[in-house]
């Protein structure tokens, strides 16, 4: 699909190869480590030589899609033999054309879940809009696209290119194969080869406990964390940016005393940084260049008397991890506490959401030019005029659109069905339907699931600090390859233990968990973590892991620390999980860091990355890597930037391989939005799912992208979610805000001081009695609660004497009983 999207000026780029120059490396760049004489092509008619019925040979078809003029042509012009087969476009507004293996049980190559197949062909090509295409057959859904693998670069002679599918998804028994051509030119392949990898296992050697191999195991850090972050930023040298601006202190926030922090996971060193402003609940991501962008924050904390709520200010600034400092950018164009914040295919940043400088909600979209380094003036941002809520999760596709999941923070989700699909450039925004119970997917997860070329997102958990139920074990499914993507309910979470007051004791019924944390791990699967069971009270003390291709959930090893309000967890370079902070609603804070080792790296010698030709990759390339030993996959984790339970730009990208002994050649995607510029940790993984400690790897963004020319290439965008059939909004008529209320936080401010939240409403079991109430404070450790003003709306102090629950209080309660 030719989709007009925000990179359409900056999406065609100069091809290169980190391997020019290189020397003996260069040599045999493309081939794999050669088969036995007994390994069988599985591929029938490989160079076109049997003839079929109408034009096209024996077990080859036409395939393609869009609105382009093509030719298919059985050539003389062979590599070996007297045919080959070339595929022509002279004219293309959208779409592709190939020649596929037929999708039939007489030519299709069967294959086998979890194997490894290396693919091999010939090929001439006058455009640089190629690539290898897969299809798999599911035993179930039938035929369906599965993986771009390979893009081929422009050759005037016969070259050969070979790569390795990924692991074959389980349900999958037959798959076919060839080249897409996506842009004017053609391709001319011959001698295709399709070979079984065979299997190298390393021997699984267990380096702990029996329960700890199946599990993984916690630690909880000797060192403290020195500042009460709420925002955790993996940067680009290996260190974690924390923020915690006033740290919801109100006493920070009088005084002024803004802080940061910069752990160092090398030797468990602090640095704390100084900040500028109150950061608390500020947006943030890297920019493609390495360094942090952090816009908006707290201006105000809510007034006891109802007059105003938080107030989100318009201030941004850049961190910049060589010189730990902050430096100010130009404002943006609203106030925005709680704001989103997404990268897209050429750089730029695109934010939503978030409370206004005078505590309403903000209906203003928000655009950062990393060209121009800085925010674009209103007139030069569309505008849907839409309230997206607070940290509205926006996930980018693979075409340019944005997904909103449903995962939000704070009460009920924005009307309709709770999802979306946003086209910039259409400016328009989409329903989605399928997510469940959507008004309590407040502080739920959502992640693109690995790899990123498979657009499946997953949404876990959540609640409703409104009417504060029991937080949920609802998990969604979405793939957004369909025509007209819809949810699809997944399996329910894992149950762990809750802390009621009294303890820890089992969860029952369908008691889940919001303030949900979701880690993408380099094995392809999700560690989830963390949570509670009302609004900031009530810990759940469960872990688990999510595989994407069995869609089953393995609980393991919790965390022992509470994390709820205000907590983090992300991926840290060596493959270990860090979790920070929890903030209960009695405003104490926890700063205990735990680390989480997962299962495989328990299970033995881990492979390493000996070199990387390259650390800068443009899109498109093939880059060269050696390891100590053989690997099954690699791929790019971008680093982690996450805030209560969001992280929308987490992403895990597949790197096709194609080897030669310890030399691996990495096959990087040409499409931008699925991998946007920026900095990357790069893992290879063996056959048990144990991964390499990362390497850093820069992406190109803008800088590397060139204005068309012969030698260039677009990125292959597909027709994915193209026949939406949800209701579609246009613009809505311009408007400054959004009311919402001063509670919107659930925290009743006539109680304690603002770093305390007495719930609006109290969890269902609570009685609507002073007694209850008062009953459960205690058990969540609030102490003595001051009264403000002269109002008492929950009636817990019934003797006036302007503090709630006292004795007094209770025993009047008791009294009039």
């Amino acid at each position: 699909m030719n989709r007009a999207s925000l990179t359409k000026n900056l999406n065609r780029h100069r091809r290169r190869t980190a391997l020019v120059g290189v020397g003996a490396l260069t040599a045999g760049l493309l081939l794999t480590s050669p088969q036995s004489a007994e390994a069988a092509n599985l591929v029938k008619n490989p160079g076109f030589e049997t003839a079929g019925t109408g034009d096209m040979p024996y077990c080859w078809e036409k395939s393609g899609w869009g609105d382009n003029d093509f030719t298919f042509e059985t050539t003389s012009d062979a590599h070996s033999g007297s045919k080959a087969m070339k595929v022509s476009l002279t004219r293309r507004v959208e779409g592709d054309r190939k020649a596929l293996i037929t999708e039939t049980t007489d030519c299709a190559p069967v294959v086998s879940a979890g194997k490894q197949y290396d693919l091999g062909l010939w090929y001439k090509s006058t455009t640089p809009d190629a690539n290898v295409t897969l299809f798999r057959h599911d035993t179930t859904a039938g035929w369906q696209y599965w993986t771009d693998l390979k893009t081929l670069e422009m050759q005037g002679s016969w070259t050969q290119a070979t790569v390795r599918t990924p692991e074959v998804p389980a349900g999958t028994d037959r798959i076919t194969w060839g080249v897409s051509v996506y842009g004017t030119g053609s391709a001319t392949t011959d001698d295709y080869t399709m070979e079984q990898v065979p299997d190298v296992t390393p021997p699984a050697t267990c380096t702990g406990t029996a329960d700890q191999c199946a599990n993984g195991r916690w630690d909880v850090l000797p060192t403290q964390n020195p500042v009460r972050s709420m925002h955790s930023v993996v940067l680009n040298n290996g260190k974690v940016l924390l923020i915690a601006g006033s740290g919801n202190s109100e006493e920070q926030f009088n005084a002024g005393t803004f802080t940061s922090a910069v752990y160092n996971p090398a030797d468990g060193s602090y640095k704390v940084i100084p900040t500028p402003k109150d950061m608390f609940c500020s947006g943030h991501i890297q920019l493609q260049d390495g360094r942090v962008l952090v816009m908006s924050g707290n201006q105000a904390f809510p007034a006891a008397d109802g007059s105003h709520g938080y107030e989100g200010y318009k201030d941004s600034y850049i961190f910049d991890p060589v010189t730990e400092t902050y430096s100010k950018t130009n404002d943006l164009n609203d106030g925005h506490w709680y704001p989103s914040a997404t990268e897209l295919g050429n750089g730029d940043v695109i934010s939503f959401g978030g409370l206004r400088e005078d505590s309403t909600g903000s209906v203003t979209a928000e655009y950062w030019s990393d060209a121009e380094q800085k925010w674009l003036a209103l007139w030069q941002v569309n505008q849907t005029w839409s309230y997206w809520g607070l940290y509205p999760s926006m996930i980018l596709m693979q075409d340019g659109r944005l997904f909103y999941s449903g995962s939000h923070v704070f009460g009920n989700n924005i009307p309709g069905t709770g999802s979306a699909i946003y086209d910039y450039n259409a400016n328009t925004v989409t329903q989605v339907p399928g997510l469940q119970n959507k008004d309590q997917r407040d502080q739920s997860a959502s992640v693109l699931l690995p790899p990123a070329q498979d657009q499946k997102v997953l949404t876990i958990g959540g609640g409703n600090i409104d009417s504060n139920p029991d937080g949920n074990r609802l998990t969604d499914v979405i793939d957004l390859k369909a025509a007209s993507p819809s949810y699809v309910a997944g399996p329910p979470l894992p149950q762990g233990t809750v802390d009621l007051g009294n303890g820890p004791v089992p969860e029952t019924g369908n008691q889940g968990k919001m303030y949900v944390s979701a880690v993408l791990l380099p094995d392809g699967k999700v560690l989830e973590t963390g949570g509670a069971l009302h609004n900031r009270a009530n810990p759940v003390f469960e872990s688990s892991i999510y595989d994407p291709g069995t869609n089953t959930f393995d609980p393991v090893a919790a965390d022992p620390q509470a994390r709820g309000y205000h907590s983090s967890s992300f991926l840290l370079p060596d493959g270990r999980v860090m979790s920070t902070g929890d903030n209960p609603g009695n405003g104490t804070w926890n700063h205990n860091v735990s680390i989480y080792t997962p299962p495989y790296l328990l299970k033995g010698t881990r492979p390493t990355i000996t070199s990387v030709i390259d650390t800068e990759w443009t899109y498109g390339d093939t880059q060269r890597i050696t390891v100590d030993r053989p690997i099954a996959k690699a791929e790019l984790i971008r680093p982690a930037a996450v805030t209560h339970s969001s992280d929308p730009n987490q992403r895990f990208v597949d790197l096709p391989l194609s080897v030669d002994g310890n030399n691996v050649d990495l096959n990087v995607t040409n499409n931008p939005n699925v991998a946007p510029p920026g900095w990357y940790m790069l893992f290879a993984v063996d056959a048990n799912g144990v991964p390499s400690v990362a390497k850093w790897v820069h992406l190109q963004g803008p800088s590397a992208l060139s204005a068309a020319s012969e030698d260039t290439a677009s990125a292959h965008v597909h027709s994915f979610a193209d026949s939406l059939e949800g209701k579609v909004a246009k613009p809505g008529k311009k408007r400054t805000s959004q009311k919402v209320p001063v509670t919107i936080s659930g925290c009743d401010r006539h109680y304690g001081s603002i770093n305390v939240c007495v719930p609006t409403a109290f969890p269902k079991t609570v009685k609507k009695t002073a007694e209850a109430r008062c009953s459960w404070l205690k058990k969540n450790d609030y102490g003595r609660l001051k009264v403000n003003g002269k109002d008492d709306p929950l009636g817990l102090d019934r003797n006036k004497d302007g503090l709630a629950c006292g004795k007094g209080d209770v025993k009047t309660v008791l009294t009039k009983r």
